[in-house]
């Protein structure tokens, strides 16, 4: 956590999502972050084998210095079967693998449309594993598909899960964009819940960009500042889209420029004093 004026309540860490490296694997995450100076990792499990290797990870944190403060369930189209191929046997070794690198956190996305029994399960086990292991169970904003024009929306019963109710959220701000929703607005539905966010841009094209803190249209800055006005104790993740670098180098620029947005739009201010009345 990022020391902070004497007084003041500290900045909320920041920390690399594992999969702001991609293609590179959740080792070079480690790396850059510990090079760069973030907080820590979130550690998004999907395809990449390094990912899925909770003993390796554990390996790496040691190695790097670099804590695992989050774990990120393997619940995109690609990683259906990354684990287990039932959904719930996911969400449980998410918990699982949480508890064992010692994080509190445990990211979500709502269930595909498709996923029916999963749509009818998610909400009572998403509230159980949460009970059960002391780990936050954080659901995640998305965003519809637009294909030739047609709008559709493959989660259930939507992308916004304010709209359902849960103990703990995170605010994906390349989501609000791609969604066109008000990230603010979004921000204040959460409330108390917001246990997480992940940290980047969009254009307000109707697809997920992931750029970087202050190359699009979402009011990441605005974000940050009411986090730290506020007390926020959770975690801010970088996630963002580097797959277009030709080189570490580049790919670390890119890093290094969002930890430095965020580190600026996080540090709590002193209110000025009252003005005595005359």
């Amino acid at each position: 956590m990022t020391s902070t004026p004497l007084g003041l309540p500290p900045a909320p860490p920041v920390v690399l999502s594992t999969a702001s490296v991609y293609p590179e694997s959740a080792r070079v995450a480690f790396e850059l972050a510990a090079e760069l100076g973030y907080d820590g990792v979130e550690l998004m499990v999907w395809t990449d084998p390094v990912s899925q290797d909770v003993a390796e990870v554990a390996r790496l944190a040691e190695r790097t210095g670099v804590p695992v403060l989050a774990v990120h369930a393997p619940c995109l189209a690609v990683t259906q079967r990354v684990w287990s191929a039932d959904p719930i046997g996911r969400i449980r070794r998410s918990v699982a693998a949480a508890t064992t690198l010692g994080c509190r956190t445990v990211v979500l996305h709502p269930p595909f449309r498709w996923q029916r029994r999963y749509v009818a399960q998610f909400s009572d086990e998403v509230a159980r594993a949460g009970e059960h292991a002391g780990v936050a169970l954080a659901v995640e904003n998305m965003f519809p598909i637009t294909r030739s024009g047609v709008r559709t929306v493959p989660y259930s019963p939507g992308f916004d899960p304010t709209e359902v109710g849960y103990a703990h959220y995170t605010l994906d701000l390349s989501h609000t964009a791609a969604a066109a929703v008000d990230a603010l607005a979004l921000l204040d539905r959460m409330g108390s819940g917001l246990t997480h966010v992940h940290l980047a841009d969009g254009s307000g094209a109707p697809r997920d960009e992931h750029l970087v803190p202050g190359r699009g249209g979402q009011p990441c800055a605005e974000v940050c500042e009411r986090l730290a006005a506020s007390g926020f104790d959770g975690v801010v993740v970088i996630e963002v889209s580097t797959r277009r670098c030709r080189t570490r180098p580049e790919r670390a620029a890119l890093l290094a420029e969002s930890l430095l947005f965020a580190r600026l739009h996080l540090q709590p201010t002193a209110r000025p004093a009252p003005v005595p009345a005359q």
